[in-house]
């Protein structure tokens, strides 16, 4: 096809990076292969390396503008491809990050960014992929192959729910009434102590007493709230739920946030569970979560088997009777009874933003197959009786 006389290099060079995402998505080989050929020489190297920070940073733009996180973007990278995709990934934030400025972005849109270590490194933008290469060790073949394939990676990733309001866009409506710093002071040394202790019963002991501690934070809260007038709305917040044995970990968070009000919907494809509640019970949710998970990992470590049957049991029996546990730890905090119904009013609300959220949730059941890791699970968790089956959340 003959182009016209005005059409320049830079744009050559951006149709045929669109036109090899396209390609690559298709399963067309023949035409990835051209495709690449053209972006590795004729088009110049400085403006195929600007072609591709461009379409970079419009596609992360644009899952920005659909509910994606920059912690979900490098993890997403690192899940489907590798820790180099995820560092590519890392890149281009840091490079959009620069449209934007502080004042208008969210703080934890910025701890994200920090904990990432997302920084504009390279010297101009027009040499961004040949010093990424050469700092990686790679042929500059591979170098834009990668580039592709994240740009594949986020042209497939679907709207999400928006927790966090991206740089420029107004402030989120729901206020964050995070757990007081003396009660998330108790709550951590308990559970750090529950962490770093060989003995069973004081490790119950302390995760128990953290969570009648979180309860009662909970109760106290929305009684202030309820005799102050101001009206509390449940929010968000996603945590990433690792392979292996997601589905098992999947069910710990789930007993978890059970035991604190919330709700937790598991999204497989991507490796992450929505939690729903109020803010203060997420708080508490994602900080016990994060303990008891340590908490099984060692108990788990040091079993004798290492058969993905005996852990993926072991995990399941392991939540499960957490889930009892905490429970248990719940029914010893007794709210008065003018406030059972702001208690109820609170958890309705939570129903129904998990069903605005997730129309068409579906259930899943995890299953165990090895019963000598069932057992050595229960009894790491304390003892309690034999349950084969139980649900997990999820779309």
């Amino acid at each position: 096809m003959r182009r016209n006389s005005d059409e320049t290099r830079p744009q050559l060079a951006d149709e045929t990076v669109d036109q090899a995402v396209q390609a690559a998505r298709a399963g067309r080989l023949h035409e990835l292969e051209h495709r690449l050929m053209l972006l590795t020489g004729p088009l110049g190297e400085q403006e195929v390396n600007r072609a591709l920070l461009t379409a970079l940073l419009g596609a992360v733009q644009r899952c920005w503008s659909q509910g994606w996180q920059p912690a979900e973007l490098a993890r997403c990278a690192r899940r489907d491809h590798s820790a180099r995709h995820a560092k590519l990934m890392g890149d281009a934030i840091a490079a959009e990050m620069r449209a934007h400025a502080a004042a208008t972005t969210d703080h934890r849109w910025q701890a994200q960014i920090s904990d990432l270590g997302a920084t504009v490194w390279w010297k101009h933008d027009d040499l961004y992929l040949s010093e990424w290469a050469e700092r990686e060790s790679l042929p500059r073949l591979t170098a834009i192959v990668t580039v592709i394939e994240a740009l594949c990676l986020l042209a497939s990733l679907p709207p999400i729910e928006q927790i966090i309001p991206p740089p420029g866009a107004p402030s989120s409506p729901v206020a964050a009434a995070d757990l007081d710093q003396r009660t998330l002071g108790k709550v951590r040394a308990l559970l750090a102590k529950a962490e770093s202790t060989d003995f069973p019963e004081e490790a119950e002991a302390c995760t128990a007493k953290a969570q009648e501690l979180m309860a009662r934070h909970r109760i106290d809260h929305a009684l202030l709230t309820a005799k102050s007038g101001r009206r509390d709305r449940p929010a968000s917040l996603r945590v990433a739920v690792d392979s292996p044995y997601e589905a098992p970990k999947t069910l710990l968070l789930q007993v978890v946030a059970e035991a604190n009000s919330c709700r937790a919907v598991w999204t497989k494809r991507f490796g992450f569970s929505t939690l729903i509640g109020f803010p203060t019970d997420l708080d508490a949710t994602e900080i016990l979560f994060t303990s008891l998970l340590v908490q099984a990992t060692r108990a788990m470590t040091h079993e004798r088997s290492s058969a993905r049957s005996f852990r993926q049991s072991f995990l399941t029996a392991y939540a499960s009777r957490i889930g009892e546990r905490l429970k248990a730890a719940v029914q010893e905090v007794t709210p008065s009874a003018d406030l059972l119904p702001v208690l109820a009013a609170r958890d309705d609300e939570v129903r129904s933003e998990v069903d605005k959220q997730f129309p068409q949730l579906t259930h899943r059941t995890t299953t165990v197959s090895n019963r000598a890791g069932w057992l050595s699970g229960r009894a790491a968790a304390d003892r309690a009786a034999l349950h084969g089956r139980h649900e997990v959340t999820n779309t």
